[in-house]
């Protein structure tokens, strides 16, 4: 096992080269983007064009500088003690498929050490975080108030994730629609309207707690990020689960997300691609 230092290091070398591959990214979008507009067949000599002069003016300006959001996730983590929650090969794992699909839509349970790397791995997208503790949430604000977030309140507990699985079973939880108005116990109705509403492209389950009996489970939020895939109107979303070594985190994972949606394990980390299952009514909860 290597010493904690050394993994501290090693993470943060990996942050600062994903950064920095997303600066370059954000460069060379910039720079087609203003070859694609010189070359327009529009434009002809002589000829002014005041949206393009003005697009010039301000790319010229911001264009080739690195975006507010990365700058202060990039000296927050270089400089910070406290690492995010997951290891090196875990956010890995993550952050590719954010390179692949930013600016995108990324819901994420859970507001912690790790919530401002999320939010800037996806620039120019939306990034939304749903946490339990809303002292936290005040603390995190008053920080980084950049970050979009919103209390949430879970009512059921680790204790009772038996209880939940067979409930699980039933017929109203395989059926596909919106959780607002699913009959499933499952299903979490308390969120604010937009998070039912926007199609997510990304959803990652790092919350609540459940570390211990007493503590809320996951049963709720590994449930209603599968249903918001399937409910979607179409396309696939990726869905990952932290902690997926105990019990609530790896049972639900594989009865909810499904096994056969599993695209990889690293770690205490899954990834599922879910589809929507709004294209085929017929489609089974889980593939065969």
């Amino acid at each position: 096992m290597r010493p904690k230092s050394q993994q501290i290091t090693n993470l943060k070398m990996l942050l600062f080269g994903v950064f920095l591959a997303f600066f370059v990214l954000f460069m060379l979008r910039s720079s087609v983007s203003s070859s694609q507009e010189s070359s327009s067949p529009t434009s002809q000599p002589g000829i002014l064009n005041p949206m393009k002069e003005a697009r010039e003016t301000n790319c010229s300006l911001a264009c080739t500088k690195i975006p507010r959001s990365l700058t202060q996730a990039l000296i927050h983590y270089t400089t910070s003690t406290i690492t995010p929650q997951q290891t090196l090969e875990e956010i890995s794992v993550s952050a590719k498929i954010l390179e692949e699909k930013t600016p995108c839509n990324f819901l994420v349970f859970g507001l912690g050490h790790d919530s401002l790397l999320w939010s800037a791995l996806n620039h120019g997208g939306r990034t939304v975080f749903l946490e339990e503790d809303e002292a936290w949430i005040v603390q995190i604000k008053r920080r980084f108030p950049m970050l979009e977030s919103h209390h949430v309140t879970y009512y059921s507990k680790v204790k009772e994730s038996a209880t939940l699985m067979e409930v699980g079973k039933g017929p109203e939880c395989a059926a596909v629609n919106d959780p607002r108005f699913s009959m499933c116990q499952l299903a979490m109705k308390g969120l604010p309207n937009e998070v039912y509403e926007i199609e997510w492209d990304l959803i990652m389950v790092d919350a609540p707690t459940g570390y211990h009996e007493e503590a809320p489970g996951r049963m709720t939020a590994i449930y209603t990020a599968g249903m918001m895939a399937r409910n979607k109107n179409d396309g696939e979303t990726d869905v990952f689960v932290h902690d997926v070594d105990r019990e609530v985190e790896d049972k639900f994972s594989k009865s909810f997300l499904c096994e056969g949606y599993m695209k990889k394990q690293v770690g205490k980390l899954r990834h599922f691609t879910i589809p929507s299952h709004r294209d085929d009514m017929d489609r089974p909860f889980c593939p065969e």
